[in-house]
């Protein structure tokens, strides 16, 4: 590595052997004074990715992803130690990465990383590789060189893209955040964080899934339903090859719909069924578009003109991306008519009422039932009624 000399192996186990009182050999866990000096070797690799110090990285260890990373605006980075694992001269650092973007993140990102390292020829711990934890998923400049674009809602992250086609996503994001805050309001943070990866496996490691589970899935955002205002931002992320086929008019369809997830993540809780999310994102994003309920819910215009009207809302089930693909998209196409339907006969500030009445309620059971009595004035059997007329009405 530049600007470090490597002792050979014989050298380093003397060393290891000279050095006892500073290590533990034999692959027991590191000592206290090995984990007090791997501590420290961390503290200084978090401040120079903060500085964006290219030659003080080095200091540390390998650059691996540094380059890549270093257009990303880093308000805060750092490492906390949680288990060290040593074999004489080498040893395993697991370690858990705290880091935010500037203007985006209320609170840090927290992810697991997993360090190699090995004792260079002065007895210092040198990072070898870092790379993230096992059942950890990548972080984007894990794939590659990270270019950035700034949009005024929103930050653009991508890897492998052109700057012209970044900037079609931030357009697209700055477009979707004012359309969400006119239906939802602007109790939010009215700005979002999109990553846009090369590939469909690209979008699979940033959320540590198999890639079959999101073939055809244009987007997902990412984040804790129900969390408080100080957790960090959602990440919404691009599947670019499922994303790429989509029409104009689709993709501002699928850019509102996520950006509609991060406005009402506060609201939507274990309580909250899919349905209702799905359906609310969808019909904020469908506002606008000019696509006629036999446009946008093919799938299910199929099933009602065949006589095949659905008898009840759909389950949670009925979302999996890895299922039937006709039945995820009646899934989505039903939750949508729904939410479009409270808007048409209660008002669309009512539906916004309701979705926060579920998602205020304490547990599952119970929820839609007494926010449909309290919000709407109806039941559950009822509301099912009018909306598989609705269905009918719109679709046959």
């Amino acid at each position: 590595m530049a600007g470090r000399r490597r002792a050979s192996r014989h050298g380093v186990l003397a060393l290891c052997l000279l050095l006892v009182s500073l290590v533990a050999c034999g692959g027991k866990a590191g000592n206290g004074t090995a984990r007090a000096d791997v501590q420290e070797l961390l503290d200084r690799r978090a401040s120079a990715v903060l500085d964006r110090d290219r030659a003080a990285f080095m200091q540390t260890g390998a650059l691996d992803w540094f380059e890549n990373a270093r257009g990303v605006p880093f308000a805060a980075w750092a490492y906390r130690l949680t288990g060290l694992h040593q074999d004489g001269a080498e040893a395993t650092a697991d370690v858990e990465l705290k880091y935010r973007i500037q203007g985006y993140d209320n609170a840090p990102v927290t992810v697991g990383r997993t360090l190699t390292l090995s004792l260079d020829a002065g007895g210092e711990w040198y990072v070898d590789q870092e790379q993230p934890a096992k059942k950890s998923a990548q972080q984007l400049w894990d794939q590659g060189e990270v270019d950035v674009v700034r949009g005024k809602h929103s930050l653009v992250l991508g890897v492998g893209r052109s700057s012209a086609a970044l900037h079609t996503y931030a357009d697209l994001a700055d477009r979707a955040v004012p359309a969400v805050s006119a239906e939802w309001g602007t109790d939010w943070t009215r700005h979002v964080v999109v990553l846009v990866p090369k590939s469909l496996e690209g979008m699979a490691g940033l959320l540590g899934s198999p890639a079959s589970s999101y073939r055809g899935i244009a987007a997902v955002t990412t984040g804790e339903t129900g969390a408080p205002a100080s957790a960090p931002a959602d990440r919404i992320i691009v599947n670019p090859d499922a994303y790429g086929v989509l029409g104009s008019v689709g993709k501002q369809v699928v850019l509102t719909h996520e950006t509609t997830h991060v406005a009402t993540r506060d609201h939507t809780t274990a309580a909250t069924p899919l349905w209702l999310s799905e359906g609310y994102a969808d019909w904020v994003g469908y506002l606008d578009s000019g696509r006629s309920p036999v446009q946008a819910a093919p799938e299910l215009w199929r099933a009602v003109t065949e006589g095949r009207t659905p008898k009840a809302l759909p389950a949670d089930a009925d979302f999996g991306f890895s299922g039937d693909a006709t039945k995820l998209a009646q899934a989505y196409e039903s939750g949508w008519l729904a939410c479009r339907m409270i808007a048409d006969r209660w008002g669309t500030e009512q539906l916004r009422a309701f979705y926060q009445a579920v998602g205020a309620h304490k547990q599952r059971a119970g929820a839609v039932e007494d926010a449909l009595k309290t919000i709407l004035g109806t039941d559950l059997d009822d509301f099912t009624a009018q909306w598989r007329d609705y269905l009918r009405d719109q679709l046959d």
